[in-house]
C-alpha cells in the first residue's frame, strides 16, 4: 500500500512491466534524514517487485556509482529504463535480442558553490526485469548545452525520460534543466534531445519553459490513445505536479495546471493489471516520525487512475485495484481505513483524538474550501475546489492522509498525533458515525525504519 526499502527511504523511481506480468520498481534510496548530502546519499538503486502495484517485495540493490574519476563517481540519480526491440540498441548490446536501455543521472562532484554537477549516462541489460545492467562507456551520452541551458553553478541536467520520436524512426529524451535565458529562480524547464541510435544525442532548445518555476523535475512523457501527448513535471517550490498536453512531441504545449495535490511528487505512469492507465508517486515523511520532525524523502504510494478527459485538465482518481485490500465496513476505531462521507453542507469529520479527548485529526469542507487540521486546530493542508464537493473519500494509512472530492484526488497531508476513534461527522448541528473499511496492510509485521507508522505508542 505504501512502500520503502527496509530501513531506508525511497525517492524518485521508474516502473517496469516484465513479459510475465511482474512489475519492478527501480528507485533511489537513502537514510531517513532531513540533511541531504548530494555526494553521500542516493548512491544506488533499489529494486522491488509486485504482481498488483500494491504489495512490493524488496529485492536488494541493482545499480550503483561509477568508478572513481567517472562522470557518475559520486551519485546516481533518477533513471528511465526503455524496452528495446530488434536492432534498437547501438554498439552497447541488445541487437537481435531486445533487452533494455537505461538512461540515468550521474553526479561527478560539486561546483565551487556546492551544487551538483550533473549529466546523463546510459547502461544496457539483456534482461527486462530491471537487473543485469552494464554501463555504456565511461562518460555521459548527453550534457547540458550552454547555448540554451545553465552549466556549472545553478545547472540542472537530470531525470532523463526517453520515448520514440513521433516524427522519425529515432528517439526523444526530455531532461530537467535550467533555461539560460531566464533568471535562476525562474529557470526551471524541460530540455530535450534527439537521437537515431540511443548513444549519440543532439540537444535542442527548451521544449517547455514556463518562466515561473524554480525547478521542473522528473519530466514524464505519455502517448495518449488519440496520439497526442501528456507531459508531467514535478515543481520544486510547490512539491506538486503539473501537466501539459500537445498534439505532437514538438508542441505546441498547453499548460493544464496541477495534477493532484502538493505532496504527491515524482510521478510515473504505467498500465495496471486491469489495463487501465495509473500513476504512482512518492510522498514525504517526517524525521523521527513525529509532527515536529523535518520533512524528508519518503515512500511510494498506491496507484491512482489517470483520467485525461478530452481538452480539459488531466486528473487523478481513486483506483479500484486498491479495493481488494479493504475489509468489511465497521464503525469501530481503525488506524488504517477508507471512509466515504456525503457533504450535505459545511461538514467536519473527526478521524483521531488526542489524550485529552479533543480532536487531533479533522477533515473539513465548506463549499469549495477543503482543509485538514491537526492538534489544536492547526491547518495541515488546504485547497480550493473548482466546484463544491458532494462527496468525500478519505484514506488514512498510518500518518498519511488522502482526500478525494467526488472521486478526484485533491488533498494529502501527514499527522502523527492522536489515537484512532470511530469516525464522526458534524454538519449543521447533526452528528453521525461514518462506517469505514479497514485497510489490510501488505506487510503488517515489518519492524524497521520504513515500516508504516503504527500509531501513538501504547495504542
Amino acid at each position: 500500500m505504501r512502500y520503502a526499502p527496509p530501513g531506508l527511504c525511497l525517492n524518485d523511481f521508474a516502473v517496469l512491466l516484465d513479459d510475465d506480468g511482474t512489475y519492478a520498481v527501480l528507485h533511489l534510496q537513502g537514510p531517513w534524514t532531513a540533511e541531504f548530502d548530494h555526494l553521500r546519499m542516493e548512491t544506488s538503486y533499489g529494486r522491488a517487485t509486485s504482481a498488483d502495484l500494491v504489495r512490493w517485495q524488496p529485492e536488494g540493490s541493482v545499480f550503483g556509482n561509477g568508478l572513481p574519476g567517472r562522470f557518475d563517481q559520486q551519485a546516481v540519480w533518477t533513471m528511465h529504463p526503455v524496452r528495446l526491440g530488434e536492432g534498437d540498441a547501438g554498439s552497447g548490446g541488445g541487437v537481435g535480442g531486445g533487452g533494455m536501455a537505461m538512461f540515468y543521472t550521474g553526479v561527478s562532484g560539486l561546483t565551487e558553490g556546492g551544487r551538483p554537477l550533473q549529466s546523463v549516462g546510459l547502461a544496457y541489460s539483456e534482461r527486462t526485469d530491471g537487473t543485469g545492467w552494464r554501463r555504456h562507456g565511461t562518460g555521459p551520452v548527453v550534457e547540458a548545452d550552454a547555448r540554451w541551458y545553465l552549466t556549472g553553478e545553478h545547472m540542472g541536467w537530470r531525470d532523463p525520460f526517453v520515448v520514440r520520436d513521433d516524427e522519425s524512426d529515432g528517439w526523444v529524451m526530455v531532461v530537467c534543466a535550467a533555461d539560460a535565458s531566464l533568471p535562476v529562480e525562474a529557470s526551471g524547464c524541460v530540455a530535450w534531445a534527439t537521437s537515431d541510435d540511443l548513444e549519440h544525442w543532439t540537444v535542442q532548445p527548451p521544449l517547455v519553459s514556463p518562466g515561473d518555476v524554480d525547478e521542473l523535475e522528473c519530466p514524464v512523457l505519455e502517448r495518449l490513445d488519440d496520439g497526442s501527448w501528456l507531459l508531467l513535471g514535478s515543481i520544486g517550490a510547490t512539491r506538486g505536479v503539473e501537466a501539459w498536453t500537445a498534439p505532437r512531441l514538438r508542441g505546441p504545449w498547453t499548460r493544464r495546471g496541477p495534477l493532484g495535490p502538493a505532496g504527491a511528487y515524482a510521478p510515473r505512469v504505467i498500465a495496471a493489471p486491469d489495463g487501465s492507465r495509473v500513476v504512482l508517486h512518492t510522498t514525504p515523511r517526517r524525521v523521527g516520525l513525529s509532527d515536529s520532525g523535518e520533512r524528508c524523502r519518503g515512500m511510494l504510494c498506491q496507484p491512482k487512475s489517470l483520467v485525461v478527459p478530452g481538452d480539459s485538465a488531466p486528473r487523478l482518481e481513486w483506483w479500484g485495484g486498491v479495493d481488494g485490500w479493504l475489509g468489511e465496513e465497521t464503525e469501530r476505531a481503525v488506524l488504517h481505513a477508507v471512509g466515504d462521507v456525503g457533504v450535505p453542507g459545511p461538514v467536519e469529520i473527526t478521524l483521531r483524538r488526542g489524550e485529552a479527548g479533543g480532536p487531533a485529526l479533522v477533515v473539513a469542507c465548506d463549499g469549495k474550501d477543503l482543509w485538514v487540521t491537526g492538534p489544536g486546530g492547526e491547518r495541515l493542508a488546504e485547497t480550493a475546489l473548482t466546484e463544491p464537493a458532494g462527496r468525500l473519500r478519505i484514506l488514512t494509512i498510518g500518518e498519511y492522509v488522502e482526500v478525494y472530492a467526488d472521486g478526484v484526488f485533491v488533498l494529502t497531508t501527514l499527522c502523527y498525533t492522536g489515537r484512532p476513534v470511530p469516525w464522526t461527522a458534524v454538519s449543521e448541528g447533526r452528528e453521525w458515525t461514518i462506517p469505514v473499511r479497514p485497510v489490510r496492510l501488505p506487510d503488517p509485521d515489518r519492524d524497521d525504519a520504513s515500516a508504516v507508522w503504527p500509531g501513538p505508542r501504547g495504542s
